[in-house]
């Protein structure tokens, strides 16, 4: 695709979106379509983070929800307001000798895997490595459950330390590029199938933990509300507060964008692209293949844990159940393949699409739905059956299976495919 056609396609395409959009504002009112775009404005933050992973280097991350929730965990953490409940009673002190535990765990763990360098046998010390970690992971467990029950029926949960959110988003995406580090350590040296099979994994796992650590999360019991960067609809009303947060995010789609644009022009960008098509040559010319890899998985988990945590906080709401693989994996896979693999631009444009498809699907399902009851009643006399509601309700998931579909076949590459520039 040459550049003009590239550029003459990208303004059509949002300028339909913008003409749908206008008509979306028309259709459901200025507070709906705010949330609306809101939550399009995170999620395009994490197609970006998937893009660069799948579109400059080939990693086929299935385990995008695990690194939304602990973007979204760590901004709770961070910016909750403080439980003086805990801080008054035994719990800190309680934790703090689970810390040292889990230190010096880590610690020994880390010694003994680094004992071949005595001469040990690799198998050895293989064996004492994993028997050493079992044995921390139990003592660690062992002490942390009475301190957990404790501070389960006295204090609730451990609360948060009160800071502002946007110190909470900012931590939020580095704890997330911290437990990419060491998922990339163990999971990015597999083939990309068994790599997707193991992100999947430990995105469940993740799950779970935030599910079952009640002194933690308060699990099923959720926590809210959670603060704002900007004034709640409380203070100045739904449409002022919405506006207020969707332009936050949209500067920091827009400031994400820049510096991805720079970095995909940039030698590096080249670098990573020349790693994901041809991994043989770029490892003969002396580039340290695994080593890219890990950065560029880091940097997109990071963006990532970024958008889950706006999107946690748009929502004033952390609940661990409610984070599901079709809405946190599987719907930003359909986004970043609509718009096209490898084109910032395209993640953005398809992230805001598929979120109104599946925003309003579900409203204009009904709207349907009640109308052939309606008139098939009237005109033939057909009896709808008693679910027909009910049925109308899960027709987001065929709008969006129908919407993948399509694109896969009459646009493999994306709506707006990658740009090759050709140096000759």
């Amino acid at each position: 695709m040459t550049s003009l056609t590239s550029v003459k396609r990208e303004i059509v395409l949002f300028s339909g979106l913008g003409l749908f959009l206008a008509l979306i504002f028309f259709q459901m009112g200025t507070a709906f379509s705010l949330r609306m775009l809101i939550e399009a404005a995170c999620y395009a933050i994490i197609a970006l983070g998937l893009t660069i992973q799948w579109g400059y280097a080939g990693l086929f991350n299935t385990g995008i929800m695990g690194f939304i929730a602990v973007g979204g965990f760590f901004t709770v953490l961070i910016s909750f307001p403080v439980n003086d409940k805990f801080w008054n009673s035994d719990g800190p002190a309680e934790l703090g000798v689970v810390g040292l535990y889990l230190l010096a765990g880590i610690a020994i763990t880390w010694a003994v895997s680094k004992s071949h360098r005595f001469g040990f046998p690799k198998k050895l010390v293989t064996f004492l490595t994993v028997l050493t970690f079992a044995i921390s992971y139990l003592v660690v467990i062992s002490a942390l459950e009475p301190a957990a029950d404790k501070i389960e029926s006295g204090a609730g949960f451990i609360g948060g330390l009160g800071l502002p959110v946007f110190a909470g988003w900012i931590i939020g995406a580095l704890g997330a590029g911290v437990v990419a580090y060491y998922v990339g350590r163990i999971c990015l040296g597999l083939r990309s199938d068994y790599l997707a099979i193991a992100t999947l994994g430990i995105a469940e796992i993740i799950k779970a933990v935030f599910k079952n650590a009640d002194w933690l999360t308060q699990g099923t019991l959720t926590v809210s509300p959670l603060p704002w960067p900007v004034p709640t609809p409380n203070d100045i009303g739904f449409v002022a507060a919405r506006a207020g947060y969707l332009t936050v995010t949209a500067i920091i789609v827009v400031v994400i964008l820049f510096f991805l644009q720079r970095a995909y022009n940039a030698p590096w960008g080249r670098m990573m692209r020349a790693i994901r098509d041809n991994e043989v040559s770029s490892s003969a010319m002396g580039k340290d293949v695994n080593k890219r890899r890990l950065e560029i998985f880091i940097l997109g988990c990071m963006l990532m844990g970024l958008g889950g945590a706006a999107l946690v906080t748009s929502t004033r709401i952390f609940d661990p159940s409610g984070f599901l693989p079709l809405n946190h994996t599987f719907l930003i896979w359909v986004m970043v393949i609509l718009g096209g693999s490898g084109n910032n631009l395209g993640a953005i444009f398809g992230a805001i699409f598929v979120y109104i498809i599946w925003t309003i699907s579900e409203p204009m399902a009904i709207l349907i739905f009640e109308a052939v009851k309606v008139y098939g009643n009237d005109w033939f006399g057909w009896q709808a059956p008693s679910d027909l509601m009910a049925r109308a309700l899960q027709m987001r998931v065929f709008v969006i299976g129908l919407t993948i579909t399509l694109v896969l076949r009459y646009a493999p590459q994306g709506v707006l495919p990658e740009k090759v520039i050709h140096h000759g």
